[in-house]
């Protein structure tokens, strides 16, 4: 995991110092930190959503200004994505249920925690009064560091802060879209507040016989220099 941080924090990085170098004249390269609040829900195929979790993002964000109104926007980030939910047969709970092969409902709640990259394009209105306000959309990119979860089968729990790795998904990918405003406060500095909704569309389960999704709201705040 340490390795993998790393590969993506050096990527992150030179990219950035790539865009500094080329990008166009008067527009350049802005690099700040962002913490994040998120709204997360579970939504199974097979199942029902059952309930938000409160998660957290944190991590740089960049922006790579390539007009006076155009941004690339991406973000090295650590996203935890929480949500509840009802579902049948779920591994590894069902392989060692003395009913197996009848359908068995469970009560899940999902802690998940990826390495973000997003990749946007953000769209500004022109700077007035030291502020401005912005659109974006794009690709979410998520690789899964962490999967654990919570079990109750008929009021009993049958796992507790369970380690469901080897049942979930490395890659996640979801689509951006948000807005937002972006507010002057000394010098090359601003501060970022907004609003993003993160719509998972891959399964972030690899159990064959069921599919579920994952997606979040976050608030955004964050600061670039």
């Amino acid at each position: 995991m340490k390795r993998i941080t790393t590969v993506l924090l050096l990527s992150f990085l030179s990219f950035a110092a790539l865009a500094q170098n080329f990008g166009g004249p008067n527009y350049g390269f802005r690099l700040g930190l962002t913490a994040t609040p998120t709204i997360g829900w579970i939504k199974p195929e097979q199942g029902k959503t059952n309930g938000v979790g409160l998660g957290f993002s944190y991590g740089i964000m960049g922006d790579f200004n390539f007009a006076p109104n155009y941004s690339f926007s991406t973000a090295l980030t650590i996203t935890t994505i929480n949500g509840k939910s009802t579902e049948v047969n779920v591994n590894p709970y069902h392989i060692s249920s003395s009913s197996a092969g009848i359908p068995v409902t469970y009560d899940l709640r999902y802690k998940m925690q990826y390495i973000e990259i997003p990749l946007t394009i953000k769209l500004k209105t022109l700077k007035e009064d030291g502020k401005r306000w912005y659109g974006q959309f794009g690709l979410s990119n998520a690789f899964n560091i962490s999967a654990k979860q919570d079990a109750v089968r008929n009021n009993v729990n049958v796992g507790d802060n369970q380690n469901i790795s080897d049942f979930s998904r490395f890659y996640r990918a979801g689509l951006v879209i948000g807005g937002g405003g972006e507010f002057d406060i000394s010098g090359n500095t601003s501060v970022l507040a907004g609003l993003t909704f993160n719509n998972g569309f891959t399964n972030i389960v690899k159990d064959g016989s069921r599919e579920s999704r994952n997606h979040y709201l976050a608030l955004n705040f964050g600061i670039f220099f």
